[in-house]
């Protein structure tokens, strides 16, 4: 599927070192890759709506890891997915009277137009679930061949009390209790009979009345919700992969069954490091399409609020920690943003100063992408040295904020 297109990434001198991020499967800090190349998979959208800040906030978060990642001169790979069909999309197309593939394509454009605004590097694979059925389906089919699956009628669930490398929760650290709540929550189906565990997860969902259905080795009929990940992430980036990214509310059951599909096909770990942002709240209450409190890119692009205020408002709370939006955020933003724009118009008669803010972008976004400190950083720098390329060049690459 078509991404969109890059932003210029300035080349800066020496390199960066290797970031320490707080892996959520171990609640510590790990230095990502520890060698070698580094991978990133992102969950995608269900694209039946635009881009909010809540998404925004996630896709900024993988997107500074890519930029550290490029700075400490490591080969990148990045893909993500796009979940184009799924029972909120279906249920919205019904709603709105249009076709569901017509109402993913115009969502995916929305987003590639966000994300293009806002300079988040596009992944190198995109992919569409639609685009992968018949390899998710023969994933299916090889986890009933092995007894990692089972079916109920003509539903296949995965059966999570196989034993595996490690048990069910314990990559996001979650008790039984705790687990069953937020299946339930996250569109699971605990108290269907038949099934061998509640929390066993839908892996293919047999044609039904009116939904779009394929052909496959395991009938007629569609892709669960996590398996799709699973299979776009091996194929894309192989397993282990370094870091699997995405907001907090994925951490359980989508990220936990993700790994255990992966272990159930034969992979010995699924990603080295999980990565969860925060989540972003509005009016008091998480930021979210079913509750509709929500602070659309799109809306505020049309309403002429430049692209890089967005950014620097998001950059300024800690990518894993959950805040709220307000007006002050974007008013601060908007501050910073004529006060670094000033600065950098202005370049010394006498240029050959060896102060740059460099170095301490690079100390600040190797602790765990502590963005917040890195502008403050900037802001100290900004008010006692005068304007220097590599800054400039530094603040671009880095943060993503092109102040000329």
């Amino acid at each position: 599927m078509r991404t969109w297109e890059r932003a210029a990434t300035p080349r800066l001198p020496g390199t960066g070192p290797h970031p320490a991020l707080h892996d959520a499967k171990t609640d510590a800090p790990l230095v990502v890759p520890t060698d070698g190349d580094a991978s990133l998979y992102t969950c995608g959208i269900t694209p039946y709506d635009a881009t909010h800040i809540g998404h925004a906030a996630t896709y900024l978060a993988s997107d500074t890891l890519t930029r550290v990642w490029l700075d400490a001169g490591l080969d990148v790979r990045t893909a993500m997915n796009s979940t184009d069909v799924d029972d909120p999309l279906l249920e919205r197309a019904t709603r709105d009277g249009v076709d569901w593939r017509a109402l993913a394509e115009r969502e995916q454009e929305v987003f590639r137009a966000d994300m293009a605004a806002l300079r988040i590097l596009p992944p190198d694979s995109w992919i569409a679930v639609t685009e992968r059925i018949d390899a998710i389906a023969a994933a299916v089919a090889a986890m009933l061949d092995s007894g990692d699956a089972y079916l109920v009628d003509a539903d296949v669930y995965f059966d999570t009390t196989r034993e595996r490398a490690y048990p069910l929760g314990f990559g996001s650290r979650t008790d039984r209790a705790t687990m069953l709540h937020l299946a339930r929550e996250h569109g699971g189906d605990p108290d269907r009979a038949g099934k061998r565990d509640p929390l066993d997860p839908l892996l293919w969902r047999a044609e039904r009345p009116g939904e779009p259905a394929w052909e496959s080795p395991v009938g007629r009929g569609r892709p669960g919700w996590h398996v799709e990940c699973t299979v776009i992430a091996m194929a894309e980036l192989g397993a282990p992969f370094t870091v699997a990214a995405g907001g907090i509310d994925l951490r359980f059951p989508h990220q936990e069954m993700q790994a255990h599909h992966a272990l159930a096909l034969g992979a010995s770990l699924f990603s080295v490091a999980r990565a969860n942002a925060g989540l972003v709240a509005y009016q008091g209450e998480k930021m979210s399409k079913s509750l509709g409190n929500l602070v659309k890119v799109r809306v505020l692009l049309d309403a002429g609020v430049r692209p890089a205020a967005i950014r620097l408002a998001l950059l300024a709370h800690h990518w894993r920690s959950d805040w709220e939006w307000t007006d002050d955020d974007l008013a601060v933003a908007n501050e910073r943003l004529d006060r670094w724009t000033a600065w950098a118009q202005v370049l010394p008669d006498d240029p050959s100063h060896e102060d740059s803010v460099l170095e301490w972008l690079r100390y600040t976004l190797h602790h765990d992408l502590d963005t917040p400190a890195a502008l403050q950083a900037v802001d100290a720098f900004v008010g006692r040295a005068p304007a220097d390329d590599v800054s400039i060049d530094a603040i671009d690459a880095l943060l993503g904020v092109r102040l000329r």
